[in-house]
Parts: C-alpha cells; structure tokens; sequence
C-alpha cells in the first residue's frame, strides 16, 4: 500500500485508537509500584504517542503532499532523467559579508580560493523605494573573480524559496551554489551571479510578492529595489534579457506573476512545484483589501484568459503525482498560454511538495534557465 493510500491512512488511525484504549484499559494494572509496571507504562504511553504522531503525520502529509510514495520519504529509487518539453509556439543598498564557497555535491569545495570556487556572501537588501528589506545570500560564480572577466558583466538569477522557508536552504538544502559550479565545470551552464533570497520582505506576513493596498509593497521591492541594489553592488548586466527569477512552492508563484506582470524586468522565469493563484490563509491576510480585481490580477490563468499575454519564457517543474493537483493545474495552464509568451514545462512521474523533489529538478532547470540568459556584447560574460 502506497504512502498517501486511504487504506494506509485508516489502518495507522485505527491502530492509534486501539493504542489509546489499550493503554486506558491496562492502566490500573500497570499502577503498581514494581519496574516490570513502571517499564510496561512507559511502553504504553511510547506506543500511544508514537501511533498518534504517525497518523497526525499521514494526515497531514496526504494534505500538503509532502511526500508522494515510501520512496520519497526514504530517498530512495529513480526518478530518471528529467526532460523538458516546450509548447510548440502558436505563433538602494546591500550590506555583505562573505561567508564560504560553493560545494558540489559528493565532491567538496574546488579550493577556497574563490577563482576556483566561486563565492557566497550573506547579504541584507535595503529597499529605497520601499523601505523592506531581507536577509539572502549572494553566490559570484568563479569567473567573477578571474583577471580574463574583470570588464565583464554577468547575468542575475534571483532565486526565492517557499513561504516560510529561509534562503539559507536554497544553498544548504538545495545547495543552488554546488549545482550551478557543477553544471559550469561540465560546460552546461554560463558563470551567472544568483540571489537567494525568502518570497516574503515584510515577515511574519506572507505577501505573496504582492503590492498590498496600504500595506508592504513587495512586488515593487522584487522589481525594482532587488534589482537596483544588485546592480549598484555587483558588476552584473543591467540588460533585462540577463535577469530571470526562479523559485519553489511560493517562490515559484512569485517568479511567474512578477514575470507575467513586469516582462521588463523578469522576461524568463523557473517555477519548481509552484501554483497559480495566491494562497488566502491567516498568513498572508487580506492581500486585496477587497478588491476582486486586483484579486483577479494576481490570479495567473484569468491573466492569460483575459489579458495579453507578455512576452516571456517560463519553465514549470514538477510532478505527475504526489503533489496535489498539480499536473492537473499545469496542464491547463500550458494548454491556455498564447504567443508571444513561450512555455516549458519538465514533470517527475512521483514526488511530493519537498526539497527530494525540487533537488531532483534544480539541474535541468538550471540549465534551461541557462540557455535563456543573454548579455549583451559589450558586457558578455562567456
């Protein structure tokens, strides 16, 4: 029987019951004061809490689809390779400290000179026009530190985790860092300057990278503030065609709206396992302050039903099974986009809403958002 089987669900929750009125029914006889009852009531209550905990986890797991199958909780098995399809076309300030280097997975760091290996700096981006601001982390691929790139600008990749993760599991869970030098080594992917920042810049609220009518301006400090503090700080292309967004869970619904909201500014997107419509829950509170309009706008697939469609490039990653509706969602938003605006889009068979899936993802995404970054000649940085 499989993880997310009712079957599976109704045998923990009926084993927990049994557990409970087990424990109830043999506690006067293990009120004695001998070790054998004294070992028999802490064996009671282990069994209760433990069979407890496990249904409160499947519960909870089969209603955030956490974990698709046994295979995605242990780690184990193959997914294969992942291959991504395209729709045939229709038609302010940064405070820094540097805190390591970039680490391959099952290789180590290349050195500690950041010529070989690149850099990670912790940052804290002050927004001028919005006064928000968020602590990330910046990753300067080696090349940035070379003499041969010295003149050279690079292009950006903002990269936002899900609510209310923290950046640093985009470089100690995902390790962002590790899987971009790996893919440079092997010729797979440009010398790229990433930010890797949280969805939210006014916590504990979650924005949803909207601009909230009297409230924090969020979607205004990830396109214009971000990008303004970068490029005063870092010797990065101010070309737009060098900057995507990419992101996981609510990163990856950031990434797409901040795409198909400011083409000018974010013209190529990523989306890991994220949705199309902005969550409503008591942590974000009321993002609309009533307005069904503005509600409609931050809702993905009415924008490509009733308004153009920009001109970008988005990649959607995720999984056929295990994550909710997801491929269900997917599908329709790939079936309803239009030129200009171009569509990729890359499943896994099985996986749950998870750093195992998002990990398997991350390098072909990596990749592809890769393909998609240009820089202009006067500042190329390949």
């Amino acid at each position: 029987m499989g993880l997310t089987s009712h079957k599976v669900l109704a045998l923990t929750v009926l084993i927990a019951v049994a557990a409970m009125a087990g424990t109830v029914w043999l506690w006067p006889r293990l009120s004695k004061r001998s070790w054998q009852a004294v070992l028999g009531r802490i064996g009671a209550l282990l069994a209760t809490q433990l069979t407890v905990l496990a249904a409160l986890g499947l519960v909870a797991n089969n209603y955030f689809a956490f974990y698709s199958s046994w295979d995605d909780l242990l780690g184990t098995g193959d997914s294969g390779p992942v291959v991504i399809h395209n729709k045939a076309d229709a038609s302010g300030r940064l405070r820094v400290e540097t805190i390591g280097h970039a680490e391959v997975k099952g290789g180590g760091a290349l050195g500690r000179e950041p010529r070989q290996s690149g850099e990670i700096r912790e940052v804290r981006i002050d927004g001028a026009t919005t006064r928000l601001s968020t602590e990330g982390y910046v990753y300067l691929p080696p090349q940035y530190f070379q003499p041969e790139y010295e003149q050279k600008q690079f292009p950006v990749l903002i990269v936002s985790t899900g609510f209310p993760g923290i950046a640093k599991n985009l470089v100690t869970r995902l390790n962002y860092p590790g899987a971009a030098l790996k893919l440079l080594q092997e010729g797979r992917m440009q010398p790229t300057v990433m930010v890797l920042v949280r969805p939210s810049p006014a916590l504990p609220q979650d924005t949803e990278c909207e601009d909230i009518p009297g409230g924090p301006q969020s979607e205004t400090y990830f396109t214009k503030d971000v990008p303004s503090a970068i490029q005063a700080t870092y010797r990065v292309s101010s070309d737009p065609q060098s900057w995507a967004f990419m992101g996981n869970s609510t990163g990856g619904y950031c990434a797409l709206k901040l795409a198909m909201r400011h083409p000018e500014v974010f013209p190529t997107a990523v989306s890991l396992s994220g949705y199309y419509q902005a969550a409503d829950d008591p942590t974000t509170g009321d993002l609309f302050k009533g307005s069904e309009q503005r509600r409609n706008e931050a809702d993905l697939m009415w924008r490509l039903q009733n308004l153009p469609q920009p001109k970008v490039s988005v990649l959607l990653a995720g999984t056929r099974e295990g994550d909710g509706n997801y491929r269900r969602e997917t599908e329709a938003f790939v079936a309803a986009t239009r030129s200009p605006m171009k569509v990729s889009y890359s499943m896994l068979e099985t996986g749950g809403h998870n750093f195992e899936t998002w990990s398997k993802l991350l390098p072909s995404s990596l990749e592809w958002i890769s393909q998609h970054l240009t820089v202009p000649a006067s500042g190329q940085a390949v």
